[in-house]
């Protein structure tokens, strides 16, 4: 497990633990209204709120799933704007689009892959979304190569073009991203020179720190509107949260 598992497991256990701190005021508290004098046995309370717990442990990751969900809201609303800004070029879909979906990905992310036909699927099934694009490289000790000659591509205009030919790939290596950034039609001493420049080196900052604030610890991660997803979730679920935020 990568440190970045490691941290996000650790947010998971303390998570739950929070969640059940939660159940157990908001159950107390219940109990105690309900059943108490105002000078309540604590003791007594806090065994009736247990024993209903251990009857009923579905409610903690009832409880885990909308506190996540709040807390994710909460965070989005602090940087919502730099969210969903995208690096110069970094955009698939409608650049213009008036409904916007933030990918976090990773090159050498067997998901991401997995998703890149889903992204097809939904940008031609919505002319109206733009699909900001925020490189997370975290997997693969090439992955922070190919991400920063994406964003080199982005600067050509050929974004799309290096996207695709490096996940066609197939497996991540100097030679291979040499190869994506070749058939992307890049020039390739002016992309060099973009991928070692500090405005590229800053947006990799900036995403790891956005996806940090968001609680997101592996690829792919989403951004629709309210909704932080994680996961290759397909096509159906991000198009419901496309579609909540088209609403909103």
């Amino acid at each position: 497990m990568t440190s970045t598992q490691d941290k996000t497991a650790a947010g998971r256990r303390r998570t739950v633990l929070v969640a059940g701190a939660i159940v157990l005021a908001a159950l107390g508290g219940w109990f105690a209204h309900r059943q108490f004098a105002p000078v309540a046995d604590r003791a007594a309370v806090e065994q009736i709120v247990r024993s209903y717990i251990l009857e009923h442990p579905e409610i903690l990751p009832e409880a885990m799933d909308n506190l996540q969900r709040n807390q994710g809201r909460t965070q989005l609303a602090q940087v919502r704007t730099p969210v969903e800004a995208p690096f110069p070029g970094a955009v698939l879909g409608n650049p213009r689009g008036s409904v916007t979906l933030v990918e976090f990905t990773d090159f050498a992310c067997g998901y991401c892959r997995k998703s890149v036909g889903d992204i097809a699927a939904l940008a031609k099934a919505n002319p109206d979304l733009k699909i900001v694009i925020r490189e997370l490289p975290i997997i693969s000790p090439h992955s922070a190569a190919a991400a920063k000659m994406a964003l080199a591509a982005a600067e050509q205009g050929k974004y799309p073009q290096f996207h695709d030919a490096m996940f066609s790939a197939g497996q991540l290596d100097p030679a291979a991203i040499e190869t994506a950034a070749s058939a992307a039609g890049l020039d390739l001493e002016r992309a060099r020179k973009v991928a070692a420049s500090a405005p590229v080196a800053e947006e990799i900052q900036r995403n790891l720190a956005l996806a940090q604030k968001l609680g997101f610890g592996g690829t792919p991660s989403w951004v629709a509107g309210d909704e932080l997803i994680s996961g290759a979730v397909g096509t159906d679920r991000l198009a419901e949260a496309i579609k909540a935020a088209r609403k909103s």
